[in-house]
């Protein structure tokens, strides 16, 4: 009878698979060995695996433009990364690397460009896309940039306010592109985003207040699904009326020549994911080139804004069983050494579900858990992998139901299990290197890349969060 968790895992799913394979009843992810890490750094420890980011930059950038070269596509495809799915200087270092733009949403975001570009990261010449709602810091920051040089930054109009601050704030000429405010999807609690302006008002508004303004010349059309990029009736109706309004605006603005696709491809977050790529980036630039020839329209160059699918896949987090506990006839907890409210809050803010498995016993019986975090909250739990509609791992032995302690060698038993694909939005979203819920501390998170020989590299980024620190944030 085939009750070990290895023919849970194989018989379920396609397994293995690219990034995960199990060596000696031990996990690998992107070729490292789990067990290795954890024995050098304990748990629970972050980690983000910067290769990753690179590998996805890559992908994305040639799925585009082999579909531009398919149907004789005019314009130019432009990858542009969303900062705010994580700021961390060793994420941008990396995305940096291949050469793309970025997509900004506060005045801070300008900040932290200005030390990219003192450090030779960031060229003046690169794009950069300021999104979302602009206080005057925000403003501010923008006119400043464009006075040091930066001839690429566009500011997207957010509401028609925001044109006459930005009069009022920058000196010289100025690229700027409007948001529409696209519709949301039926299952959502309202129509249209709170984000960008109306259908109906875009063309007036050009007509009456930026046409005849010297200073500003409308460069891009930008409109953003907040379910990102996917196959359905709704995604393709909302590119298609993106798109005609993008036709009808160059028609009396020889100027614009940018579409901006925001929202970005989803990421992995269950072993039996299927999301065909390559047909998504072919059927979006067809579209767009179909509507455009249909309205007798040059092609726009394309702007995509990828957060979660350029980071998201580089991340995971690795948790020790401390003990099992049942609570009655049916309900079995494994209790971690953390807390998924504080180092995933997206699994109970938003039930985003991760890929959840096992890092060592794959040869044990599986068994039905529920996985608890440390704090008093009833919501700290995680009870359901995206497919199996349940959370199973390797059986515990009667003699595993006592506390242990994962950083003692004694414990040669422990269970550790691991949550992937978790790098992007976690740790901001979660307040990194605050206070967290029941003064639960941050854990341990390190780097991995890999050296010129393709050796794996491992670099201790945080240590786990200390009291001192924390009563320090508190005042005391």
């Amino acid at each position: 009878m085939k009750d070990k968790y290895i023919d849970l895992i194989t018989q379920t799913y396609e397994f293995p698979q690219e990034e995960f394979e199990v060596i000696d009843d031990e996990l690998y992810f992107n070729d490292i060995p789990l067990m290795d890490i954890i024995k050098q750094y304990g748990t629970p420890l972050k980690i983000s695996y910067l290769p990753k980011i690179s590998q996805n930059i890559q992908k994305a950038r040639r799925w585009f433009n082999v579909a531009l070269a398919k149907v004789d596509y005019r314009g130019e495809y432009h990858y542009c990364y969303c900062t705010k799915s994580s700021h961390f200087e060793f994420i941008l270092t990396e995305v940096l690397k291949n050469d793309v733009h970025i997509e900004t949403s506060s005045a801070f975001d300008l900040n932290m460009i200005e030390v990219l570009t003192e450090n030779g990261q960031f060229a003046k010449d690169n794009y950069i896309i300021c999104n979302g709602f602009k206080k005057p810091q925000y403003i501010a920051n923008i006119a400043q940039l464009l006075s040091d040089g930066f001839v690429n930054l566009i500011p997207i109009l957010d509401n028609m306010v925001e044109l006459d601050q930005l009069d009022q704030a920058v000196q010289g000429e100025c690229q700027i592109g409007i948001r529409i405010a696209a519709e949301e999807e039926p299952r959502f609690e309202f129509y249209t985003s709170r984000l960008g302006i109306r259908y109906n008002d875009i063309l007036p508004f050009y007509e009456s207040k930026i046409k005849e303004n010297p200073k500003f010349k409308l460069k891009m059309l930008h409109f953003f699904i907040n379910t990102g990029i996917n196959d359905t009736a709704y995604y393709w109706n909302e590119l298609s009326k993106c798109v005609s309004i993008y036709c009808d605006l160059k028609k009396i603005c020889p100027e614009l020549d940018s579409l901006n696709i925001g929202g970005g491809f989803p990421i992995k977050n269950k072993l039996s994911f299927n999301y065909d790529y390559e047909y998504m980036a072919e059927e979006i630039v067809s579209q767009i080139k179909l509507i455009c020839d249909r309205e007798g329209v040059r092609e726009p160059h394309i702007f995509t804004e990828f957060g979660s699918y350029t980071v998201g896949e580089s991340g995971a987090v690795l948790y020790s069983i401390l003990q099992q506990k049942r609570q009655n006839d049916r309900e079995l907890w494994n209790m971690i050494d953390s807390s998924f409210m504080t180092t995933l809050p997206d699994t109970w803010a938003i039930n985003q579900q991760f890929i959840i498995l096992a890092v060592n016993n794959w040869d044990k019986e599986y068994e039905r858990v529920f996985l608890g975090g440390l704090t008093c909250d009833s919501h700290d739990y995680y009870n359901s992998e995206a497919n199996l509609n349940a959370v199973f791992l390797p059986k515990i032995e009667e003699n595993g139901l006592d506390y242990v302690d994962p950083n003692n060698d004694k414990d040669a038993d422990i269970q550790y299990i691991g949550l992937f694909n978790t790098g992007a939005y976690q740790e901001s979203v979660g307040g990194y290197g605050g206070i967290q819920h029941c003064l639960t501390p941050a854990p341990k998170h390190i780097i991995i890349t890999m050296d010129e020989d393709g050796e794996i590299v491992t670099k201790l980024f945080a240590k786990e969060q200390s009291y001192k620190s924390m009563l320090k944030i508190l005042g005391y």
